[in-house]
């Protein structure tokens, strides 16, 4: 993962932005102050009471810098805006886009994705932890235990809003019953294929048929293969990026029954090795690019 910029909450001080915040707040008759503490009048935009965004201490609450902060990233010109939220923060963000709508800004703009809490196992085992207590694994221990594959497919093959238990037992497994494996196993399969087919001097060769590739695995596999470039726009589309990891399970189980139902390189019938070659050229290929968008490796040996 890449960031083109970090933003510093403390530069939302120093440059005035906070007072500025306030400042349109007040000036328009959303600000008040009772008590004390100076509240956003939240009830004018569909919440259920005002809020808080300065406390009687004088010290801000979250709500107020995300304002801030949000108002920048429109002033700069980011459309649509994603924000990426743990559950705890389902019932508080609503606050924010209501700020940046009395602000003037389009809340339609900002695109909320709320991830559900993630649970350590170790078998069926639960690896207890408390931030109180220091007593906590990282992510990095994490991609140091498991591996930079097996963590990121892990955390990806579930829904965001679906509870991840992370079974460490499982992550470390080199078997089928891993999905990392499981998959980059298929496309390890399919290289060694096509190296044994050049070995024995067998190539496919562009321009043959397919005509040839009638027996239900094979129509299964080019069935599930065509599916591919609408399940990534949908991915993209809906920020569902866990319907790839299913995807890629359902084409490596697809490639996994023509392999074993049909003899791929047959010397005595090259029109049907050739079409059956190029079916597993484009299941690589496939293959190849689904781990490339999850950022995974794709080993040509295992």
């Amino acid at each position: 993962m890449y960031f083109d910029s970090f933003f510093n909450e403390s530069d939302l001080y120093e440059n005035g932005a906070i007072d500025a915040v306030i400042a349109a707040l007040k000036k328009d008759d959303l600000a008040y102050e009772h008590e004390g503490a100076l509240w956003f009048r939240a009830t004018r935009y569909g919440l259920d009471q005002d809020r808080v965004i300065v406390k009687s201490s004088g010290e801000p609450t979250y709500r107020l810098p995300d304002m801030a902060y949000h108002l920048n990233k429109y002033e700069r010109g980011f459309d649509p805006i994603i924000d990426i939220f743990g559950a705890d923060h389902i019932a508080t963000y609503p606050d924010v886009l209501a700020g940046l709508q009395a602000l003037g800004c389009d809340p339609e703009r900002v695109k909320v994705l709320i991830h559900q809490f993630v649970t350590l196992m170790e078998g069926s085992e639960k690896v207890k932890m408390s931030t109180r207590k220091a007593n906590f694994v990282t992510l990095d221990e994490l991609i140091e235990d498991a591996s930079p594959d097996v963590t990121r497919w892990f955390f990806l093959m579930r829904s965001m809003q679906s509870h991840l238990n992370f079974d460490l037992k499982l992550a470390k497994t080199q078997s089928d019953e891993n999905p990392v494996y499981y998959n980059q196993y298929a496309h390890a399969r399919i290289c060694s294929l096509l190296r044994k087919g050049a070995e024995d001097g067998v190539h496919f060769e562009a321009g043959s048929s397919f005509e040839r590739l009638h027996h239900r695995s094979e129509l299964g596999l080019i069935i599930k293969l065509l599916e591919f470039p609408k399940l990534v726009y949908k991915c993209a589309s809906e920020y569902e990026p866990h319907l790839l990891t299913q995807f890629m399970s359902d084409v490596s189980t697809a490639f996994h029954r023509f392999y074993t139902d049909c003899r791929v390189i047959d010397e005595t019938d090259m029109p049907l090795t050739q079409a059956r070659l190029g079916l597993c050229l484009a299941t690589r290929t496939v293959l190849a690019n689904g781990f490339s968008i999850l950022g995974v490796a794709a080993p040509e040996r295992m």
